[in-house]
């Protein structure tokens, strides 16, 4: 794909939605944190029901700590994997309280440190707390990026890296939320919206979805 016909996707997608972000409901970096990890497998709405409930008595690692693992899982059996995310979570606010003062670090090695933080968690941490232009890669930007031509790659670090190499700098912070969002309301996985489309006519894949 052409550098023009980039810039032309991101400013149509920037012009439909000029701030997005996270649909995962927070408050802190911390709470945040925990949402992102929560979110691996789940979905966005079953997280923000879960975490309304459990961060009115846990919003801070020690809290956190304090309501144990058993406790966690109460609030957050409803999530896929939560036993693991439990524990996960338990033991990432040890290391925020012992390593970091409680405090959610702004390092991309510290946050991959964290049990159960992965690359593309810190990522989303580090663009949407704490305002890098990172761009983290799921399954939604991953196939994105592959059918338009954004970017193709064959793992999720190569469109990473592909991304941050072609997507224009005034777009860096805000590619990650507009691409995943655009993944999972209109080029879905299954059925791509293409005739609803706004970047239809920029797109490279082959096998649009016909007008009906």
């Amino acid at each position: 794909m052409k550098p023009a016909k980039r810039r032309q996707i991101y400013e149509r997608l920037a012009r439909a939605n000029p701030n997005p972000t996270t649909e995962l409901r927070y408050a802190t970096p911390f709470e945040l944190l925990v949402a992102v990890v929560l979110s691996a497998q789940a979905t966005d709405a079953s997280v923000n029901k879960a975490t309304v409930e459990l961060f009115k008595v846990a919003s801070t690692p020690q809290a956190m700590l304090e309501l144990g693992e058993i406790g966690l899982k109460d609030y957050i059996k409803t999530i896929g994997l939560f036993n693991s995310k439990a524990k996960n979570l338990i033991a990432t606010c040890r290391a925020l309280m012992t390593e970091h003062a409680g405090v959610v670090p702004r390092e991309r090695a510290a946050l991959e440190a964290l049990p159960g933080v992965g690359r593309k968690t810190a990522n989303v941490i580090l663009n949407t707390a704490f305002g890098q232009a990172t761009i983290a890669v799921d399954t939604h930007i991953f196939r994105v990026a592959n059918r338009t031509g954004l970017a193709r790659g064959g793992t999720v670090r190569d469109v990473e890296d592909g991304l941050v190499k072609v997507t224009p700098g005034e777009f860096k912070l805000n590619a990650h939320h507009w691409l995943i969002l655009h993944g999972r309301y209109v080029c879905k996985a299954r059925k791509p919206a293409c005739p609803a489309c706004i970047i239809a006519d920029l797109c490279e894949y082959p096998e649009k979805t016909p007008v009906a």
